[in-house]
């Protein structure tokens, strides 16, 4: 009898451990399925017109991850949910530090980092990017009643002080090109180096046209000079033209989000950052 009794025990044990097995890898393939329905979106949310932050989710801003009472909003943001949207994805804003958005691509803790980043040879080496989803052209940012007001060239800006965004295009490759600049430290975030202007610890802020626009339309003692041609900073397409970082190797979501830029237009990339510029904060 105790043997019938220990072969139904060993019978119902084996039967509940087999139930188990049975449902275990079921749950976990739903919960990656859900997962990667996720599109997790690193950018800094202090940039604006490309990104920023703000207390509220007005005008469509998205929560920030790992907050309770912070919404990003911008160009970046608008192009981040267009793609999510088409995707049918949930859409998922990472706030980090410009210098850790390019590791955090790359190790996958985020799948895309959309944060108006230039498409330079040497981040193609460690990162993929899209096509571009905008075109951005460089200038300069005086204080509109200062002594270089009427600048018309680079030439024209010798031994101004001058700052920029850190680990930038404007940072590295066009500052350095104004003659005997007194170049300052790089600026953690686009806030920062405004601030040096209309504060006067510099003379001029290097920038791209998005961020000079809104500079501009936030503060009327900043005035925004476009040197053209030979007049201006040399540059190459990939200084200005701006896309959308993910892992390498990552080609299947890259080949769905070119998929989506490859149907706008120049134009509607435009108007969507002209929207962007339209509802910035006024005050940084």
């Amino acid at each position: 009898m105790k043997k019938i009794l220990t072969l139904l025990m060993a019978t119902v044990m084996l039967v509940a451990l087999a139930a188990c097995g049975t449902t275990a890898p079921a749950e976990e393939e739903a919960n990656t399925d859900e997962t990667d329905k996720v599109l997790r979106v690193a950018m800094e949310c202090a940039y604006a017109p490309y990104n920023w932050n703000q207390p509220t989710d007005e005008n469509g801003a998205v929560p920030i991850s790992g907050t309770t009472s912070e919404y990003a909003y911008g160009y970046d943001v608008m192009m981040a949910k267009l793609i999510a949207e088409k995707l049918d994805y949930e859409l998922e804003i990472v706030m980090l530090n410009w210098d850790s958005i390019i590791p955090a691509v790359q190790t996958g803790t985020v799948d895309v980092a959309i944060c108006g980043q230039s498409i330079t040879s040497d981040r193609l080496e460690l990162v993929d990017f899209t096509e571009p989803y905008y075109y951005a052209s460089i200038v300069t940012l005086v204080q509109a009643d200062g002594e270089y007001a009427n600048a018309t060239s680079v030439a024209d800006l010798a031994g101004t002080t001058v700052t920029s965004q850190l680990n930038t295009i404007w940072d590295m490759v066009c500052v350095p090109q104004i003659p005997d600049v007194n170049a300052m430290p790089g600026q953690k975030s686009a806030p920062a180096m405004i601030v040096a202007l209309t504060s006067g610890r510099v003379d001029a802020v290097v920038t791209d046209q998005p961020t000079g626009l809104a500079a501009v339309s936030a503060n009327e003692d900043i005035k925004m000079l476009e040197f053209e041609g030979e007049n201006g900073y040399v540059v190459s397409d990939e200084d200005i033209n701006i896309g959308i970082s993910l892992q390498k190797g990552n080609t299947e979501l890259l080949e769905a989000i070119n998929a989506i830029l490859v149907d706008m237009t120049e134009d509607d990339f435009k108007a969507m950052m002209n929207d962007a510029i339209a509802v910035q904060p006024l005050s940084e």
